[in-house]
């Protein structure tokens, strides 16, 4: 258990005493409290933790068996599981989705996994050329973790898109959303890709047939249009009305898809097929460095740790994930659903209630945007809160502009600086007001330049920095059942729709609903 490990008792006993970083961040500590690899530079030395600190949790992570747990996911053991208990009962194998750039011996499963990805990849190789020139727009339609992902990546690598294409997306069931698309494209010169692992998912589904009904009502065949990413032998699995279609499967969960054909025929389309694949070259390169880098060097595990010392010790509820990057602009909404249905559970794996405190509350916006909206709570607020920054040494466009004899990602740079400085150390001042406690704790991310490469790797680096989180509490980060009940009851409430609509009764009422839709006056 948990909070019965021997390094939990040492943990705690350390927490009573923390490192005060007004006092304690020295050009020392800065040199030291920093790791490098696979390209990246994490500075943590605005974290409170001491060298014993780092020790405690270094040990706590060998007590929980970490990177055997790493090894088991990524070799394909059963790891989707709650014993006992009915569950999913799979293995987790995001981490096979972009293992084709080695010839490492894997467990079969593992293995048979990476060589499904592959031939897809090829299907996907060839496809991109059949329709190259036929499309100037792609729209893809999904929710979750087929929207969230894709949508975050195909943002941050706007740079790197092939000219004269443009990507869109659908994803709420508000008729606003797909109305607003559609007006933007040539639906003629539009490919539309329809992302549902069951092919079963309410909102997709209806949002699909918003855009075939257009295209319908346009003259187009949508069948000459319409590309499904689904489970083989799904509903959606139907050469009649798709184009194309691509597979997943099981064993990928919908927020570690981006980079299964979920996100890769999108990314294929605008990136082009080797740019995609420079993408999962990065992610694959950190996958390998979370199986193999020695305790004390590996990345998302020390960002691991570090976040398990400010919820389960500092008791901070919080994370706010910053990117100092406008590319960035929608990774903190894939990294919250990414960590937020992944580690927020109240059960482990035997079904008991957890004894510690678990997933914290994710959230983000890019910097310097932040700056001036909620920076305010984070350095004069009366709850601290633990921030990830990310930076990159380099803008991904070669144009910039020197003013007062600093370019503008200088600018970018220095407040990133700024703002870390200035949450560790505070500000004393005789007006209260004026006053900066200090002493919150802030970690930096840095790497030389955001392109597909370091992008893979930087989702592969969150990926797994949740997974050893989870490890660490004895959690099932890789099923959701927490979104189940309210979609349940939306099917019943709609059932009511239905009913008033046709004036007939429902097989299974809901009485409760009744109120809500005479609410709503419907």
């Amino acid at each position: 258990m948990f909070s019965k490990a021997t390094a939990f008792q040492e943990l705690s006993k350390l927490s009573k005493h923390p490192v005060d970083l007004t006092r304690e961040l020295t050009p020392k500590r800065a040199e030291k409290f920093l790791l490098k690899g696979e390209g990246f530079t994490l500075f943590y030395a605005t974290e409170r933790v001491s060298s014993e600190t780092l020790d405690a949790l270094y040990a706590l992570a060998e007590e929980r068996e970490l990177l055997k747990k790493m090894h088991a996911m990524q070799e394909g053991e059963i790891v989707n599981r709650i014993d006992g208990f009915e569950s999913e009962n799979r293995s987790v194998l995001h981490t096979a989705m972009r293992d084709q750039f080695t010839n490492r011996q894997s467990a079969p499963s593992a293995r048979e996994a990476a060589d499904s990805a592959g031939r897809e990849l090829h299907k996907l190789e060839r496809f991109l050329k059949t329709i190259e020139g036929r499309f100037t727009d792609l729209i893809q339609i999904g929710i979750g973790g087929s929207d969230l992902g894709p949508r975050a990546l195909c943002i941050a690598l706007q740079a790197f898109h092939k000219p004269g294409l443009r990507v869109h997306f659908i994803s709420n069931v508000d008729p606003d959303d797909a109305n607003q698309v559609l007006s933007q494209v040539d639906l003629q010169k539009t490919v539309v890709v329809v992302v549902s692992k069951s092919g079963t998912t309410l909102e997709t589904l209806t949002n699909e047939e918003f855009v075939r009904s257009r295209m319908l009502k346009k003259g187009l065949d949508p069948k000459e249009h319409f590309v499904a990413v689904t489970g083989q032998g799904s509903s959606m699995d139907n050469p009649s009305h798709y184009l194309a279609s691509f597979y997943i499967w099981d064993f990928v969960g919908g927020r570690y898809s981006a980079t299964s054909m979920v996100g890769g025929v999108m990314l294929g389309f605008c990136l082009g097929f080797h740019g995609f694949q420079e993408l999962l070259r990065g992610a694959h390169e950190m996958d390998h460095h979370a199986l193999t880098a020695p305790l004390k060097s590996n990345l998302p595990l020390l960002s691991a740790l570090l976040g398990i010392w400010n919820r389960n010790f500092l008791h901070l509820p919080t994370v706010a994930i910053i990117p100092y990057s406008q590319a960035l602009l929608r990774f903190p909404a894939h990294l919250q659903q990414l960590d937020m249905e992944s580690n927020g559970k109240r059960i482990d794996k035997k079904g008991h209630a957890c004894p510690c405190s678990t997933g914290p509350v994710i959230w983000g916006e890019p910097g310097t945007n932040g700056q001036h909206s909620f920076y305010q709570l984070i350095h004069q607020g009366t709850d601290p809160v633990p921030l990830e920054f990310i930076g990159f040494r380099k803008s991904q466009y070669p144009a910039d502009l020197q003013v007062d004899h600093t370019t503008s990602q200088e600018k970018l740079l220095s407040n990133l600086c700024a703002q870390s400085i200035a949450l560790a150390v505070g500000q004393l001042n005789t007006n209260p007001n004026k006053q900066f406690p200090g002493n919150r704790p802030s970690r930096i991310l840095m790497a030389e330049k955001l392109d597909p490469r370091t992008l893979g790797a930087l989702l592969s680096f969150y990926e797994h920095k949740v997974a050893f989180q989870g490890f660490a509490w004895n959690i099932n980060s890789f099923d959701q059942e927490g979104v189940q009940l309210g979609k349940t009851l939306a099917t019943k409430i709609l059932e009511q729709f239905k009913a008033r609509r046709t004036r007939t009764k429902t097989a299974d009422p809901f009485p409760l609903a009744d109120s809500y839709l005479d609410l709503f006056s419907l």
